[in-house]
């Protein structure tokens, strides 16, 4: 039972990481898009400019081929879509025809509720490893039971009644009688059993006290990194995405009115572009590290 316990616990981590893949492939697509229709319309709005002459051709051209950027980001996000999609339903063996298939989740990460203390407790409680360790360690004492029990020697009780009629004598003759018997085991005792299953005993506790150990590093890692991704993701949704919005909002308008130059004005748009992605970057990572711990306690306790 354990094993098989095991067995799902290594299937549903590999099925939520598809999973997670796929959600962060779609998150990008959807910033790509919402990129490229914005800095489309500041092509637009930069071509009445030209041709009102508030800007040197050089200029409008220098906007245009900045374009090439958001198509390669859109091109490159519906191929990561895909193959993320390919990846999930070769695990789930699902024949939908791959642009049919979709899953939905809100991609966005939650403070996690659990102490690390917590969820080292529930581990070594609920991982399916453990658990086998220790029915392996529960087997090998039962074993070096029977093999000390096998050594003994087992009295033998016996009785009988027997009557024994005849035709010729009148008087039948009843017999009663009892015996008690103990075999003397000399050379054999059992002891090559007896020595084996002790031995198993300690194999299977060191074994257990490894496994308990591992268990235990597991999770200090996967949480050490789950830690250290929440606390770069906590300033990014408090404040960098918002400053991010602003600055390029302001500088877009301000390139409009002649305010701000053109390197400005491109550096803005990289700027937002680049700390959108980082965000959703560090989502999914954080995605793989809940995922990560989850499998190291054994069960879902963090999403």
């Amino acid at each position: 039972v354990s094993t098989q316990a095991d067995l799902e616990r290594n299937l549903l981590f590999n099925l939520r990481d598809a999973f997670d893949r796929v959600l962060l492939a779609k998150a990008i697509l959807g910033i790509a898009k919402e990129n490229l229709e914005y800095y489309d319309k500041q092509i637009a709005l930069n071509r009445e400019r030209l041709n009102v002459g508030a800007i040197a051709k050089v200029d409008f051209q220098r906007v245009e081929l900045q374009r090439i950027q958001f198509e390669s980001d859109l091109q490159t996000a519906e191929v990561n879509v895909r193959t993320a999609k390919i990846d999930l339903q070769a695990l789930l063996r699902d024949k939908t025809p791959t642009q049919e298939f979709d899953v939905n989740e809100e991609f966005d990460f939650t403070e996690p509720g659990n102490t690390l203390e917590e969820l080292r407790r529930i581990a070594v409680s609920t991982r399916p490893d453990l658990q086998e360790a220790k029915e392996s360690l529960e087997k090998a004492r039962t074993d070096h039971a029977l093999a000390v029990a096998n050594g003994s020697t087992d009295p033998t009780f016996s009785g009988w009644w027997t009557h024994n009629g005849s035709f010729s004598n009148p008087f039948a003759a009843d017999t009663i009688g009892a015996s008690f018997s103990i075999p003397l085991r000399i050379f054999d005792r059992n002891q090559g059993d007896k020595l084996h299953t002790l031995i198993d005993i300690g194999r299977n506790e060191k074994l257990l006290d490894a496994a308990q150990i591992t268990a235990l590093h597991d999770i200090d890692s996967a949480y050490a990194t789950l830690e250290s991704t929440l606390q770069l993701l906590r300033p990014y949704k408090s404040k960098y995405l918002e400053e991010a919005q602003q600055i390029r909002s302001t500088v877009s308008f301000a390139y409009e009115h002649g305010a701000a130059s053109l390197l400005d004005f491109l550096d803005a748009q990289k700027e937002y572009r680049d700390t959108q992605l980082n965000y959703l970057n560090l989502v999914g990572a954080y995605f793989s590290a809940a995922n990560q711990v989850n499998f190291a306690v054994g069960r879902e306790v963090i999403r």
